[in-house]
């Protein structure tokens, strides 16, 4: 009966692409789709009578349409109704949990960014660490939703999270969950330089942007040298959010466009009249954990000449995805990859990334130190989507810019370089110099 009750609907689908396939004696492609219907029902009908144990029919089938859409970019997902509303949560700055922007490689969880002043980041938790079990329980091979959701649970509980990271032992660290209140925007004056600090793009992040931006004139007292965006380990988030953040800062003029599949789907987003910090020059920080929306405004900033672009190649993610809410959201949804987003001089950086006008890197290098590091960047993604100019990520190789041997590990040089090209009145001479 389970075989029959899925397999009716999968049937009647079938004969209607039948019937319009058969209107066109041509349509090889309905045909075809015709055919692997009946494929996919087979295929259902075996594992229901055959494998060994029972199945459980809902997560069968959300496990085939996961395969389907995974087989497609590393961004293309099923959102169960659970995973729906934990989305629409944090994207309004505001959810429970331990403070952990992850991804999956290899079936692995790896560590994007941890979210500032949380329970990962005052833990240590960094970028590029692999989390393997919780509770003593691996999490090796699950997906990236189930793995989250074992992350996620009542505020106040605690998990031990197993942490793998480059040259160090694995090693436990233990997180107390609790409600995580993202402030997206924070600042801070450095003398006479203000620093904004964009942590993500959620709902809130140009309200909180426009908060700090006062925040730092009040401070200043109309003697801003400089201003630096540090979007360091920032994973992104909304789209409209990157394009209000990149508004701020300049003064009209196109912040990113996007194509979709067919030519007529191209939309561009200008900012409006009225630079916020008119006359103020502005280093934007960056690095392989700043992502999307964050090269969303490293990108137009760089080529609207508005900033100088500092640290090191950003992550390369190119592409924008809508969230498609299915039977109103109570079927969850459909994270979809729906278009490509191009800087305003017309680049797409999918896979290639943001490079930085002034590379600087975090810590020292070596060639076998940076050969034995596990790069991350979308291109070492599964099923990546290819950068259809062909731009290329650069190959990996030692900065020439890094700290010296004396330098103290727990001291951003990044940030301390960042403020020595403004203190020093480079950064409006070097736009000079790339506008000329």
């Amino acid at each position: 009966m389970r075989f029959a009750w899925i397999a009716a609907p999968v049937v009647a689908l079938a004969a209607g692409v039948g019937a319009l396939a058969w209107s066109s004696q041509n349509d090889t492609p309905r045909r075809d789709v015709y055919s692997q219907l009946e494929l996919f029902a087979d295929v259902l009908a075996r594992v229901e009578t055959d494998y060994v144990t029972d199945v459980n029919d809902a997560e069968i089938m959300q496990a085939a349409i996961q395969g389907m859409l995974q087989s497609l970019d590393p961004h293309s997902t099923y959102l169960s109704p659970d995973d729906f509303r934990d989305m629409q949560v944090q994207t309004r700055g505001e959810y429970g949990g331990v403070g952990i922007e992850v991804t999956s490689e290899d079936g692995v969880v790896k560590v994007m960014s941890p979210i500032d002043d949380t329970p990962a980041s005052r833990a240590g938790i960094q970028a590029g660490d692999y989390l393997t079990a919780i509770d003593g329980r691996s999490i090796v091979g699950l997906t990236l939703n189930e793995a989250v959701s074992q992350m996620r649970g009542p505020v106040g509980t605690t998990i031990a999270v197993t942490v793998v990271r480059e040259d160090v032992e694995p090693f436990d660290v233990s997180l107390t969950r609790e409600i995580i209140s993202v402030r997206s925007v924070t600042s801070r004056m450095e003398g006479d330089i203000g620093v904004l600090r964009v942590s993500q793009f959620n709902e809130r992040t140009s309200a909180m942007l426009q908060e700090q931006i006062r925040n730092i004139k009040r401070q200043a007292g109309g003697r801003l040298r400089g201003v630096v965006i540090d979007l360091r380990n920032n994973p992104g988030g909304l789209l409209d959010q990157a394009i209000d953040v990149s508004d701020a800062f300049l003064d009209g003029g196109e912040v990113v466009s996007t194509r979709g599949r067919r030519a007529e789907d191209v939309q561009r987003y200008n900012a409006r009249r009225g630079d916020d910090m008119a006359n103020v020059p502005i280093v934007v920080l960056i690095n392989a954990g700043s992502a999307s929306a964050s090269e969303i405004v490293a990108g137009a900033l760089q080529d609207r000449n508005r900033a100088l672009i500092v640290g090191t190649t950003s992550f390369g993610k190119g592409s924008v995805q809508t969230v498609i809410p299915l039977q109103g959201g109570r079927d969850g949804a459909l994270r979809l990859t729906t278009a490509r987003y191009y800087t305003p001089a017309g680049r797409s950086i999918q896979g290639a990334g943001i490079e930085p006008d002034v590379e600087v890197a975090a810590r020292r290098m070596d060639p076998e130190r940076l050969r034995r590091l596990s790069m991350m960047s979308e291109a070492d993604l599964p099923h990546a989507l290819a950068n259809e100019d062909g731009a290329e990520r650069r190959a990996p190789h030692v900065p020439d810019d890094m700290p010296p041997e004396n330098w103290r590990e727990d001291d951003d040089y990044q940030m301390h370089r960042a403020l020595e090209l403004l203190q020093q009145g480079q950064v409006a001479e070097r736009l000079r110099a790339r506008a000329g």
